[in-house]
C-alpha cells in the first residue's frame, strides 16, 4: 500500500517536473504509463499540470495537454485559471493558445477576485493586456456582460485593472486600457486609499509617465480621495517632486487627447503614432519652464514644409480634401479646446480644414515620396508669429513654481474658481 502510494507519488513528481522544463517526450511517456496522471494537482497550491505548463510558458506541453482534452479553465486552490498564471507571468503565446481552446476570461480569483485583465495589467504585460481585450471584444462577454463593463471590472477592493496599472507603475498598459475606454477618473473602495483614483495612484507611486498618460486622457487635477487630498498632495508627502510640479493645481492645463471625435477614434495606426506623440511632446514642453531657442529651419529636402508654422514637415494629410500638416498643428486643431467634462453628452463642434473650410471625416499619415512614412522634424518653436497653432506647447505655459505644500494641505478647495 505504501509503497503503490510512493509511486504514484514519485510519477506525479515526474510529470510535474517534464511539464515544468518542457519536455514534452518525459510527459508523453509519464501519462502513456499512468494516463490518470493528467487530472491530479500539486499537493499545497492544487495546480494542475495545464496551470504549471501556463506559468512557466511551456507552449508545446500546453498544446499538448489541451489535446488530451484537459479543461482550459481548471481551478487551482485560489481559484486562478491558467490564463490567469499566464497573464501574471507574462506567457503571451500560452495566452493566445488559451483563449483559443476556449478559455473563459471573465473568471475572478479568490485571492482579491480579480481578472485575467487585472493580472495582465497590474504585472504590466502589455502584450497580454491587448490579446485579452480583443478576445473580450469578439467574445461573449461583449454581447451579454458589455465590453466597457469588462475593461473596467472592479476586484474585491474596488480597484480596475487601470488602477493597478497606474499603482505599479505600467505606462504601456495604462495606456492600452485608456486607448479601451478605461475610466480615467473611477474612485476605488479600499485598493490603495479609499477613494483613490489612477492619477492619485500613480502620484503615489511616483511615475511621471502615467502621470503623462493619465492627464492626457482629462484625468482630473482636483479630484479628491476618501480623505479629501488631491493626487498633488499625494506626490508632495511621498516627496516624487517632478510629479508634484506637473500636478500642481496652478500649472498650465495639459492638453487632451480629442476622443470625442469620431475621425479621432478611426485614425490608422500611423497617423495615431504621430498625433500621440505630438500630444506627449506639447505636454512635455508645457511641463518646462525654460524656452527652447528656435533653430534656423534646415532645408526641405523635397518634404513639404507644414503651411501653418513653417516649423515642421507636414505628416497629417486630412480626408477628403487632400490638405496636409504637420502632428503638432493638427493636434491644435483638434484639441484647442478642452472639452468640458460636464458637458459630455453634448456633441462638440468637429473641427473642419483650416485650408478649405471643408468637414474632416479621416486623418491619415503622408508618405515621402520614395513611400515610407515621413517623420516630423525636430521642434522648434519661438514665441513669434501670429498663428494661433504656433506655439501649442506654450498655451498657457506656468513658470513652474511648485505650490508650498501646506497651499492644499489643509486649505478648502473650491470647484467654483
Amino acid at each position: 500500500m505504501g509503497q503503490g502510494l510512493s509511486c504514484k507519488t514519485s510519477q506525479e513528481q515526474g510529470l510535474f517536473a517534464a511539464v515544468q522544463l518542457g519536455d514534452l517526450e518525459a510527459v508523453k511517456a509519464v501519462l502513456e504509463r499512468n494516463s490518470t496522471l493528467i487530472h491530479h494537482s500539486t499537493v499545497y497550491d492544487r495546480n494542475s499540470a495545464l496551470h504549471i505548463a501556463a506559468a512557466h510558458g511551456q507552449i508545446e506541453v500546453l498544446s499538448f495537454l489541451l489535446e488530451q482534452s484537459m479543461q482550459p479553465d481548471l481551478l487551482n486552490r485560489n481559484k486562478q485559471t491558467p490564463l490567469m498564471l499566464a497573464a501574471m507571468h507574462g506567457k503571451i503565446s500560452c495566452v493566445t493558445k488559451l483563449i483559443e481552446a476556449g478559455a473563459y476570461i471573465l473568471m475572478f480569483d479568490s485571492v482579491n477576485g480579480r481578472t485575467c485583465l487585472h493580472h495582465a495589467a497590474y504585472y504590466g504585460h502589455s502584450d497580454c493586456v491587448e490579446v485579452i481585450l480583443s478576445a473580450a471584444r469578439r467574445s461573449q462577454v461583449a454581447a451579454s456582460w458589455g465590453y466597457s463593463r469588462f475593461v473596467n471590472v472592479r476586484d474585491h477592493k474596488g480597484a480596475t485593472p487601470l488602477h493597478l496599472a497606474a499603482r505599479q507603475k505600467r505606462p504601456g498598459c495604462v495606456h492600452i486600457l485608456l486607448e479601451n475606454g478605461a475610466l480615467v477618473c473611477a474612485s476605488t473602495c479600499g485598493y490603495g486609499f479609499p477613494g483613490s483614483s489612477p492619477l492619485h495612484l500613480a502620484a503615489r507611486s511616483g511615475s511621471l509617465d502615467c502621470i503623462r498618460e493619465l492627464l492626457a486622457w482629462g484625468a482630473d487635477r482636483l479630484q479628491r480621495d476618501a480623505s479629501g487630498k488631491i493626487p498633488y498632495v499625494v506626490a508632495l508627502r511621498k516627496q516624487h517632486e517632478g510629479c508634484a510640479a506637473l500636478l500642481n493645481p496652478s500649472s498650465a492645463e495639459p492638453l487632451v487627447w480629442p476622443s470625442y471625435l469620431k475621425f479621432m477614434s478611426e485614425l490608422s495606426g500611423e497617423a495615431k503614432a504621430l498625433l500621440e506623440c505630438a500630444l506627449m511632446e506639447a505636454n512635455r514642453e508645457k511641463e518646462s519652464a525654460s524656452d527652447c531657442a528656435p533653430d534656423s529651419l534646415p532645408e526641405a529636402s523635397g518634404t513639404d514644409v507644414c503651411g501653418i508654422c513653417f516649423e515642421e514637415a507636414c505628416t497629417i494629410q486630412v480626408q477628403e480634401c487632400g490638405h496636409t500638416m504637420c502632428a503638432h498643428c493638427t493636434l491644435a486643431l483638434c484639441c484647442h479646446n478642452k472639452p468640458d467634462p460636464n458637458q459630455a453628452m453634448l456633441s462638440p463642434c468637429a473641427p473642419v480644414c483650416p485650408f478649405c473650410r471643408s468637414s474632416i471625416v479621416k486623418l491619415v499619415a503622408t508618405a515621402s515620396r520614395d513611400g515610407n512614412l515621413r517623420k516630423p522634424r525636430k521642434s522648434r518653436r519661438s514665441s513669434g508669429g501670429s498663428s494661433s497653432f504656433k506655439g501649442i506647447g506654450r498655451v498657457g505655459r506656468s513658470s513652474g513654481r511648485i505650490a508650498p505644500q501646506d497651499e492644499w494641505l489643509d486649505k478648502p478647495l473650491s470647484l467654483d474658481d
